[in-house]
């Protein structure tokens, strides 16, 4: 009888070792929030001194609800590609990255499309603000780690186009 009280408890321990709450970022499931796909809405470029560093495929948010959504709801993105958040003036932005499972690099940009601020390795799932040091008008959000991969800095310039929305049809 004892033998079996033990066993009971040990599977009662187990059970409920295997229901504690875990981090948010492996809580992430495509069950429980359904990823939302890259749309690939133009192209921007990063020039370090009229040279060309690289270009990047960009979903372009700029209405209100696709800027408060950004990167959220997104697992991935496509090799060199990010989000590029469009405000109509320059002004101090602030970001977070709750329920956002990337860590990312957000790069602010001022109305003369000169990089003006860089915010590095942003974890996943933080409600922690993210405050550009100076106003920008724009943002572009990239994986974690691009900043550094292509040596971008203050300082730079970046040029963007939006595909023709005819375009293939």
């Amino acid at each position: 009888m004892v033998r079996y009280i033990y066993l009971f408890l040990v599977v009662i321990t187990i059970a409920a070792c295997g229901n504690e709450s875990s981090s948010p970022a492996t809580e992430y499931t495509e069950e429980n929030f359904p990823s939302i796909p890259f749309r690939d809405d133009g192209d921007l470029t990063f020039f370090r001194g009229g040279e060309e560093v690289v270009t990047i495929d960009i979903e372009i948010a700029e209405s209100d609800s696709a800027r408060i959504r950004g990167l959220m709801q997104r697992p991935s993105l496509p090799e060199k590609s990010g989000m590029l958040f469009l405000f109509e003036r320059e002004i101090m932005q602030i970001f977070h990255m709750s329920n956002t499972p990337l860590a990312l690099d957000l790069l602010f940009t001022g109305s003369d499309s000169m990089v003006v601020d860089i915010d590095k390795y942003n974890r996943p799932f933080t409600s922690d603000l993210i405050r550009s040091d100076v106003p920008a008008q724009y943002v572009i959000e990239v994986p974690a780690g691009f900043a550094d991969r292509y040596g971008l800095m203050e300082g730079e310039r970046v040029h963007w186009i939006r595909h023709d929305a005819d375009a293939g049809l």
